[in-house]
């Protein structure tokens, strides 16, 4: 039996598989808060008690965070991890630990394509790829064609730091300076982040907070909530919130093209960009994302679309610990 995991900071999806042939066939799997939780085995052994006894040949997770020797402190949780700890308390043989973004980015060259929705067509071709994803954090990858395949190469590119484009983006740089000191991507491009911008407009534009409004926010996920208002056009702020929010993360999918020279597509995935799609597809997000000066035409050459599967994450660390048993 092969053990994977998306590890995130708001919850933990871990699924057992059954390998059959060249597929996966997934056996039991279950979403949990990872703050319930004083660390990963904690959550795996509740996992795992909650079904028949097995034997797990091996075992992958994708955390976010940067995995460096096997070990990785996960960036939005209180938890660090360790390929070594974790096989000794699963047990389990094999154990590999991967950023998320690099388990996503495996999951994705898994997907079929009704599992993507196309914000642009582009010109389809071979080459290297790219994987964006807003949710907790700001994570990236790379998909880097080599021959027949692609290598994933994870990254910590959402702490780079985060570069206005107007005046108005400077302000909001010079207010998340003046709470944060370091300003990342992730500090706008992100669940928390987008928070942020409607604190931030709301603050800007003097407008009282409606009661309703306030009322939700205090006792429900901040983020869903400024979402939903925005969509449902209830609030103006959260709205142009909104707004702002894709036109960034359109922003930094260039830039992360750019850096990629993703030729081959880059692809917007995490857990925000399906809840948010209408809005993804109003062209706001591809607006941002081709207006790179003098590589404007490369940009609209290159494939974008919205990864709609919420479990590409843990379908490709169940892929890579298949590969562990099959030596691949």
């Amino acid at each position: 039996m092969l053990l994977a995991g998306d590890v995130g900071g708001t919850k933990t999806a871990l699924a057992l598989f059954e390998p059959h042939g060249a597929d996966l066939a997934p056996v039991r799997e279950v979403e949990l808060p990872s703050r319930d939780f004083p660390a990963l085995e904690a959550a795996i052994a509740r996992f795992l008690a909650g079904g028949p006894r097995v034997a797990i040949e091996a075992a992958c997770f994708g955390a976010a965070g940067p995995v460096v020797d096997g070990r990785c402190r996960a960036t939005n949780l209180p938890w660090e991890l360790d390929e070594r700890v974790l096989a000794a308390a699963i047990p389990a043989r094999k154990v590999r630990l991967l950023n998320d973004l690099a388990a996503a980015a495996h999951g994705v060259l898994g997907l079929p394509r009704t599992a993507l929705a196309t914000l642009q067509e582009g010109t389809p071709r071979a080459g290297n790829m790219a994987l964006i994803a807003p949710g907790t954090g700001l994570g990236e990858a790379l998909l880097i064609r080599a021959g027949a395949r692609h290598v994933v190469v994870g990254s910590e590119g959402g702490h780079a730091d985060y570069a206005p484009r107007s005046d108005l983006e400077s302000e909001l740089l010079a207010a998340l300076r003046r709470e944060h000191g370091h300003v990342s991507w992730e500090r706008v491009v992100s669940g928390p982040g987008l928070v942020a911008v409607y604190r931030f407009l709301r603050a800007r534009g003097g407008v009282p907070e409606p009661e309703w409004l306030a009322a939700r926010l205090a006792r429900e996920d901040a983020g869903a909530v400024v979402t939903e208002a925005a969509l449902a056009g209830k609030d103006p702020v959260c709205a142009r919130a909104l707004d702002l929010f894709v036109a960034n993360l359109g922003a930094e999918a260039g830039n992360l093209a750019l850096r990629a020279l993703a030729l081959g597509g880059v692809f917007v995935g995490g857990g925000i960009a399906p809840r948010i799609r209408a809005k993804l597809e109003d062209g706001t997000f591809v607006a941002a994302f081709c207006d790179k000066g003098r590589f404007a035409s490369l940009l609209v050459s290159i494939p974008v679309h919205i990864v709609l599967e919420p479990r590409a994450a843990l379908l490709g660390a169940a892929r890579i610990a298949s590969s562990l048993v099959s030596g691949d």
